[in-house]
């Protein structure tokens, strides 16, 4: 599943085709996404001006001049700027064609992404109003982490994946975040210093940006590609590395589930 570093790299590489382009016509191949594209939205957003592309936690938000479109890429969505003239394929359900002759065509297989509609500020739609901070935003740091983890007996992987606290710490980031600031995956929440959660957030920090910086050197493939940013695999320290040496004392790494997710850690180097 694209998860926060994935569909900002996304969102960066569709931006400059999109921004000031104006919708010349929307496309609906397949209506029953995870959620069915509303009806009518084809004709509302004919000839609206695309001011912006914004991202919240795994949504795109298209800014249009009477609202927001809301994408989601779901389990296995993917988007490319195309020719309009390019046939589609079998799973192709979305085209926004723009006035250049170019598209955005979202492919996706599962059909578990979504597209949809609002005319009010996207932040109070139901989807998007509860969601916690965003993890790169001056509005998340340790003093948060700990002031919303007291008295939570979860394990602060499960705490730290939680959208609600905090948006975009996949299982991936979360597994290598937690390696970062030597913390335990399975230690409750509740009995993490402030001290420690200070470390913990600037580790998810750079655990992610590192990861939209690797992912920004596949911004081409978005014209032609296959519209799929790069992971960073290349730069996993424990994540699928269970028995492999850890890098930083040697001892195997161990696998355990944690809310019904692979944990990947050391025990000698986490507490």
């Amino acid at each position: 599943m694209p998860e926060l570093p994935e569909v900002e790299t996304t969102r960066r590489g569709i931006e400059p085709h999109l921004t000031g382009r104006r919708i010349a016509r929307l496309v609906v191949r397949q209506r029953q996404l995870r959620w069915p594209v509303p009806r009518g939205l084809e004709s509302t957003v004919a000839g609206q001006r695309i001011h912006s592309v914004r991202r919240r936690a795994k949504y795109l938000l298209i800014e249009l001049d009477t609202g927001t479109l809301i994408l989601h890429l779901g389990m296995s969505g993917a988007l490319r700027i195309l020719p309009v003239t390019t046939p589609p394929g079998k799973h192709d359900h979305l085209d926004l064609e723009l006035d250049d002759g170019q598209c955005l065509r979202l492919t996706d297989p599962r059909r578990f992404g979504a597209l949809l509609w609002t005319t009010h500020p996207p932040e109070r739609h139901r989807l998007l109003r509860e969601l916690g901070p965003e993890p790169l935003s001056d509005d998340f740091d340790g003093d948060y982490l700990f002031t919303q983890s007291r008295d939570r007996r979860a394990a602060v992987k499960s705490f730290i994946m939680d959208s609600h606290v905090v948006v975009g710490v996949g299982n991936i980031y979360s597994n290598e975040a937690l390696y970062l600031a030597g913390i335990h995956p399975g230690r409750p929440a509740g009995r993490i210093s402030r001290a420690r959660y200070a470390g913990l957030a600037a580790a998810i920090r750079a655990v992610l940006e590192q990861s939209i910086r690797v992912g920004g050197t596949t911004l081409r493939d978005f014209t032609g590609g296959d519209g799929r940013p790069g992971y960073f695999r290349q730069s996993l320290r424990v994540y699928e590395r269970a028995g492999q040496p850890c890098p930083g004392c040697g001892e195997a790494l161990r696998l355990k589930r944690i809310g019904q997710r692979s944990s990947y850690y050391c025990s000698h180097c986490q507490r």
